[in-house]
């Protein structure tokens, strides 16, 4: 790709970004939002994080796309982790402790 389509592509997606911001903190302001979206907004972040880890974990380009046992390890001890204890951080780091425990085991 060219200079030029690269800049092009990084200002589109400032645009879209600062838009769909705009439209959430600029247009609404200090309006009382409905229920039913304050109710849908509160698992923007449930569903937002595992679609992002997903991949990384099912296909990892650090292992050439190939099932990864420390990965796989490291995702089950942070979803029960955060389903047993509803804390985030703790399960962020105990799933990463996990990772890298099962990263020196393995190799």
């Amino acid at each position: 790709m060219d200079h030029v389509t690269i800049w092009i592509v990084i200002a589109g997606l400032g645009i879209g970004s600062f838009f769909l911001r705009f439209v959430f903190l600029g247009v609404i302001g200090n309006r009382p939002l409905p229920a039913w979206i304050l109710r849908h907004l509160r698992y923007t972040a449930v569903a937002v994080i595992p679609a992002l880890v997903a991949p990384m974990v099912l296909w990892p380009a650090a292992t050439g796309e190939q099932f990864d046992a420390p990965r796989m390890a490291a995702a089950f001890m942070t979803l029960g982790i955060g389903l047993a204890t509803k804390n985030v951080l703790a399960a962020i780091l105990l799933g990463a402790l996990t990772l890298y425990a099962g990263l020196y085991i393995a190799g």
